[in-house]
């Protein structure tokens, strides 16, 4: 269950043992609240690399285009420590006016991936990547397993649509040449992407 410490002097000596132990490595910050996250598992981390596999085929890395297996993302340049956030996966386009700090980017993706992992709501992060300007967001939910397509539209992050297994919706993207669907697999339900430029497919 979640953990709130007011003390200062646990925290303090909480966070001092995750620095040490190398727990740490799966942090945000809200606004100066330290919010940890479970660490990925093996699915987890597949999923997040056949995804970035996919949106790689599509991008013009000479041009400029980024797509990375997690970042941290803010709002601020200096202070950024106090509030980011850092998605499974980002895409930023050479056209993206976000600016790469090399630490993290200040300014939201083209593109931003969040894969749900035990106890962990991405929806409650739809306010920042609005206020970061996110263009699209996908959020990959497992058990039940579902995608959520969400787009920027009036200052907001709104619900395009949900695919899961059994209302076999498709989800295009309007950031890359990408179709979403949730099918059968053989051990579990899986995210199937088709590149409608190419043809080409991947599950994850």
């Amino acid at each position: 269950m979640p953990v709130m410490i007011y003390d200062p002097e646990m925290e303090a000596e909480i966070r001092a043992e995750c620095d040490r132990e190398g727990t740490n490595r799966h942090e945000e910050v809200w606004e100066g609240v330290l919010v940890v996250t479970a660490l990925a598992n093996n699915e987890h981390q597949r999923i997040v690399m056949t995804l970035c596999s996919a949106f790689g085929s599509a991008l013009n890395f000479e041009a400029g285009d980024s797509v990375l297996p997690g970042a941290n993302v803010s709002d601020r340049d200096s202070g950024w420590k106090d509030n980011y956030r850092c998605p499974d996966a980002v895409v930023y386009l050479a056209t993206n006016p976000a600016k790469d700090a090399n630490t993290h980017w200040v300014g939201g993706p083209d593109l931003a991936v969040e894969i749900s992992s035990p106890g962990e709501d991405p929806r409650l992060k739809l306010d920042f990547y609005a206020k970061v300007n996110t263009r699209e967001l996908l959020i990959v939910d497992r058990y039940p397993w579902a995608v959520e397509l969400y787009r920027l539209a009036g200052g907001k992050m709104g619900l395009v649509g949900t695919a899961t297994e059994a209302n076999g919706a498709v989800l295009a993207s309007a950031v890359l040449p990408f179709t979403l669907q949730v099918k059968a697999g053989a051990k579990r339900p899986a995210v199937h992407l088709v590149q409608t430029a190419t043809g080409q497919t991947w599950t994850a």
